[in-house]
């Protein structure tokens, strides 16, 4: 067979300017993994930032509301020492929270991949994964935090409605990219 005349067929309802219509959220986990483990790290961090700031600058002015200044040139030096004693306390706290939630984001994203190879195929890869995932990842961050049992239950509540939710968004945009799901199949009669 020529080269040159051979017609190159993409694979059934496979990629798109590199997307993967059969994958989630159509990125392969290779990608969607530490995409999403990025995000979090960078709202982590705009939420670390944020607080790590506002607890520095209240405890600068707390460690040093015995000896405020009394002239202008004291007054001027006191506002610059706080904004640098600000700063460094939110870029601290920006780098511990935000590491913090990206490891957790990455670590329900590469769980939830787990759960989907684990029940196999294409077809799997739906909410009961997302759910599977959240739940898990929910008991290991009570475990690590050493929350006691009723504030474990709250937080596997909230990651059993945020994993819901999230992985039927999942759905709905995959079936809009016309992946097929094995519930949505039952539903509609074809088995």
């Amino acid at each position: 067979m020529n080269p040159a005349t051979a017609v190159s067929t993409p694979p059934a309802h496979s990629t798109d300017h590199g997307r993967n219509f059969d994958e989630r959220l159509s990125m392969s986990p290779n990608f969607r993994i530490p995409i999403i483990a990025l995000s979090g790290f960078l709202a982590g961090s705009a939420l670390g930032i944020s607080h790590g700031g506002q607890t520095a600058a209240l405890r600068f002015r707390a460690e040093n509301a015995h000896r405020l200044p009394t002239s202008q040139k004291g007054w001027y030096y006191y506002h610059k020492s706080k904004n640098y004693h600000t700063m460094l306390g939110a870029i601290k706290e920006g780098m511990k929270m935000g590491a913090k939630i990206g490891f957790w984001a990455g670590a329900f994203v590469t769980m939830e991949d787990a759960v989907d190879q684990s029940r196999g195929g294409d077809k799997h890869k739906d909410f009961l994964s997302t759910v599977v995932a959240a739940l898990t990842t929910s008991g290991l961050f009570s475990l690590w935090n050493r929350f006691s049992l009723p504030t474990a239950a709250r937080t596997t509540k909230m990651a059993f409605k945020i994993g819901l939710g999230y992985g039927l968004l999942q759905d709905a945009f995959g079936l809009l990219q016309g992946r097929k799901l094995a519930y949505v199949e039952i539903l509609r009669g074809n088995t």
